[in-house]
């Protein structure tokens, strides 16, 4: 399934994706995607819906961010050894761990606010997954068994906030609109070899980014079963999970965006993004 979340900020409705690509009403069935529908049951119930005879939805919309109010926003840092290669960085012996402010969140192809004092806005195009299963001290079969889907996620970044200001990650990764998930959320059961999946980003039509998570370190499975041993996980937690290189930040000399730029990202089976830089107002 491609579960989707469409209408004006915060007052999205839950959709799905017919055959033809279509978006189905499915607010008859779920109030919203979040923690409460993306267990195994509830997933397994929404799989017998008989999606023709949902209402079609017409017209273009805006789509939402694919998953509705994480617990935990939860981020992966150099996890691509050639991404960590890019920026003069050891390849982690655990996986780094950092998290994005839930407020981060933002619809695939809202606009990218840069904040005030920004000077070095970075883009990431990064592999996003949520949780469908509580999880507390899981090995990796069960850790796969706990991700309920999969979706793309633009981890924007503003790296002196980041890397120059003291402190941890966190700074530089929370700002409003730094979290871009979707378009839409597709079911573990529908993506295939997720450890082979092409994935790139463009900045007004110039490929930084031409990647693959055949790179990635720490695998989702791992990931699941890493983080469970070190805080329990939630149905409806993101975990996102690095980014492979061609990030701004690795340019030489470095690149960042700029108000008026246009990123288009996307990963294969999972969708496009795309975003206009905007000053913050």
């Amino acid at each position: 399934m491609k579960l989707v979340r469409y209408g004006q900020p915060g007052a999205e409705r839950p959709g799905i994706l017919d055959r033809d690509g279509a978006i189905r009403d499915l607010s008859g069935v779920i109030r919203d995607i979040d923690g409460s529908v993306l267990t195994p049951q509830r997933l397994s119930e929404l799989k017998n819906v008989q999606v023709d005879t949902l209402p079609l939805v017409q017209g273009p919309v805006r789509f939402g961010p694919c998953v509705a109010r994480p617990g935990k926003f939860l981020c992966i840092g150099l996890n691509f050894a050639d991404h960590a290669a890019e920026t003069g960085a050891a390849i982690p012996s655990e996986p780094i761990i950092f998290m994005k402010a839930t407020s981060a969140l933002s619809g695939p192809n809202d606009a990218v606010i840069q904040p005030r004092n920004s000077k070095k806005l970075d883009w990431e195009v990064e592999l996003a997954f949520v949780i469908g299963t509580e999880c507390r001290y899981v090995d990796e079969a069960a850790g796969a068994a706990a991700i309920a889907g999969y979706f793309v996620c633009n981890d924007v970044s503003e790296r002196e906030f980041q890397l120059e200001r003291g402190g941890q990650w966190d700074k530089g990764k929370g700002c409003d609109s730094f979290g871009p998930i979707g378009p839409w959320l597709v079911t573990s059961d529908e993506v295939g070899d997720v450890n082979n999946l092409a994935m790139w980003l463009e900045v007004n039509g110039h490929r930084y980014q031409d990647g693959s998570t055949r790179t990635m370190i720490f695998k989702p499975a791992f990931l699941v079963s890493y983080l469970s041993q070190f805080m329990s996980l939630q149905p409806g937690d993101i975990v996102t999970t690095g980014t492979p290189p061609g990030v701004g930040l690795g340019q030489k000399p470095p690149v960042y965006l700029k108000v008026g730029d246009e990123i288009r990202l996307g990963i294969q089976g999972l969708g496009e993004q795309r975003q206009r830089v905007i000053a913050f107002d």
